[in-house]
């Protein structure tokens, strides 16, 4: 085929030139004896015009239908002034056909290729017909960004010094994590693989390595239930480093994303990026990845309810550990009945046992509570909160981390009613960075009755609090981060323990795993520290959620080329799928029904 432009790339200089295009028929109009069809591939669409009298030529153009790939010869011609279409790039010019080869006929289509109608499909149905779907110039549009963002970041990653180095896919299992894929191993029978969910231990043996400076486009696989922004399988861009501190680490991601902004969208971020303490965020937005797009903040009223009438506030306030705090969503006092059962359905479904409220409207205060509130209280809370006619103010009463789990979702949710209701702007292109730092390093877990880690097990404590491990090692902080842009985690990492005795001690003493399980995981890993570990410390970076940002989307579904449902179904390949009974005996592998439910 001797294509010699694509279909964006015409122009009136062109005018007079014998040319040959290919691609897919996107409409086709006949219009008084002469047919036009808009041709379309990857780049875009030029017109093409058959003109009566052509014979054949004219004959088979009529009979064409959408989506049908041709190739077409023809002169190229400059358009009228008043036929000059400015919607195309090519709009100031036409090709009149010579020649018509139909490569394939296309049958009638399950759902229209028109980008607005077909974004009202059932989803499902796109997906069943993803080859379809992608076609689309929207979507292909969105793989185009993807590449582009890959691009940037690789071409920052080699400007920095890092080298790209590819890791196992095939590790072992690690069952304090996320649910892993099990893959059987026919060589070791009753022995398997996890499908890896992060490079996290190849890569800090990089650094023992000597490698420095190491980084990949990282394909990983985590059996979770899923939603829009999780899929089974999903790349993250893998970093680490040795040598380095912190505040190396931050330079490095925000020049990263500074340069992929500019690169995908032609945005300038302004760095460095603010920073806020863990705790700072739960106490004003009541989640460690807040948006702080609006305000909305949460405040604190646990002094002011200590000697309340209210007993309800009184016992929380007087309770060590827990609080009373509240949230002003100003102007949403016209909550409809629906509207306010099910903010106190998200409030219990955190813990809460309801939802307090009080409505401002008509120069009162609208609630069963505000009878207990002394005259100081109802001012405190009036000054604090910058109480209006038209608002509405939601309290949590309960241990501190409920309260601002609590509230956190009760924010985000008024948000997005008052967004609904023409109230409140948040445009997708704020792009509102944030590092969230000093996280706790460990977690009580009550049912096991253990500290968990809040990070992973590799991560490195503050120096001063390091201490702390052998007596309070909830006051201890890590050296994590997180990096969030309009309330959504764009990627984690931290600096990683890299002294033997130290990282043992986490395990066994803080951690409370066996040491026998502590050597079956991870005993390599503490071998290769005693070799000389360099300091080091990395971070991953969500691809997928990168892309969906900059393109304004919420479910990175739709930047991936070929996504799962949220029953982790492909439709398209109708995957996953049965296996046959002599696949089974090789892998020593035997299937059991699910039993029926009583």
């Amino acid at each position: 085929m001797k294509r010699t432009h694509l279909c964006n790339a015409l122009r009136p200089a062109d005018a007079g030139k014998t040319v040959t295009l290919v691609g897919w028929v996107d409409t086709k109009r006949d219009l008084g004896g002469v047919t036009f069809v808009d041709l379309r591939d990857r780049e875009g669409i030029t017109q093409v015009v058959f003109r009566p009298g052509q014979g054949s030529l004219q004959e088979n153009a009529q009979r064409l239908k959408s989506e049908s790939v041709i190739e077409i010869t023809g002169t190229v011609t400059a358009r009228t002034a008043d036929t000059v279409n400015p919607k195309l790039a090519t709009g100031s010019i036409e090709v009149v056909a010579s020649h018509l080869t139909v490569h394939n006929h296309c049958q009638d289509l399950p759902f229209p290729m028109d980008d607005d109608k077909a974004d009202k499909v059932n989803e499902d149905l796109r997906l069943e017909y993803r080859y379809l779907d992608l076609r689309r110039p929207r979507n292909l549009g969105l793989l185009k960004l993807r590449h582009q963002a890959a691009r940037a970041i690789r071409a920052e990653m080699d400007q920095q010094g890092f080298i790209e180095v590819e890791t196992p896919t095939l590790f072992k299992s690690t069952p304090e994590g996320a649910r892993e894929f099990l893959v059987p191993s026919r060589l070791n029978p009753g022995e398997f693989y996890a499908l890896s969910q992060s490079p996290q231990q190849y890569k800090q043996m990089l650094m023992v390595a000597g490698v420095e400076r190491y980084y990949q486009m990282a394909r990983c696989y985590r059996d979770e239930d899923l939603r829009a922004d999780r899929q089974p399988e999903f790349t993250q861009v893998d970093i680490e480093m040795s040598f380095i501190d912190r505040e190396d680490m931050y330079a490095l991601i925000e020049g990263i994303l500074k340069r992929t902004w500019k690169e995908t969208l032609g945005v300038d971020l302004p760095t460095p990026f603010p920073r806020m303490a863990y705790q700072e965020a739960m106490n004003r937005f009541g989640i460690d990845k807040p948006d702080t797009r609006f305000g909305l903040e949460i405040q604190d009223f646990t002094a002011l309810f200590k000697n309340s009438a209210f007993k309800v506030f009184q016992t929380a306030a007087n309770t060590p550990g827990s609080v009373v705090r509240a949230i002003n969503a100003k102007g949403l006092a016209d909550l409809t009945q629906g509207e306010l059962t099910n903010l106190e359905t998200i409030a219990k479904s955190q813990g809460a046992k309801g939802l307090a409220f009080i409505k401002c409207e008509g120069g009162e205060w609208k609630s069963p509570i505000t009878k207990f509130f002394s005259p100081e209280e109802k001012a405190a809370l009036e000054k604090q909160l910058n109480i209006t006619d038209g608002d509405i103010i939601f309290f949590a009463a309960a241990p501190w981390e409920q309260a601002s789990n609590i509230l956190g979702r009760i924010r985000l949710e008024s948000a997005a009613l008052l967004k609904a209701k023409g109230r409140l702007s948040l445009p997708t292109d704020q792009y509102n960075f944030l590092w969230v730092i000093e996280f706790p390093l460990m977690l009580w877990d009550e049912e096991e009755k253990r500290y968990l880690s809040a990070h992973h097990p590799f991560t490195a404590p503050v120096v001063e609090d390091e201490p702390l491990l052998a007596t309070d090692p909830a006051k201890v902080r890590g050296q994590h981060y997180d990096i969030v842009l309009n309330g959504v985690e764009l990627g984690g990492g931290s600096i990683r323990i890299h002294n033997p005795v130290v990282q043992k001690r986490v395990f066994e003493d803080v951690l409370k795993i066996p040491q026998d399980i502590v050597e079956s995981r991870f005993g390599y890993m503490l071998k290769a520290f005693s070799y000389g570990a360099p300091p080091h410390g990395g971070i991953a970076l969500g691809f997928d959620r990168v892309v969906a940002m900059l393109a304004g989307r919420s479910s990175i579904r739709d930047i991936v080329a070929f996504p799962k449902t949220q029953r982790g179904q492909d439709l398209m390949a109708q995957t996953p799928g049965a296996v046959t009974p002599k696949q089974l005996r090789e892998l020593r592998i035997r299937t059991v029904e699910e039993e029926p439910k009583a």
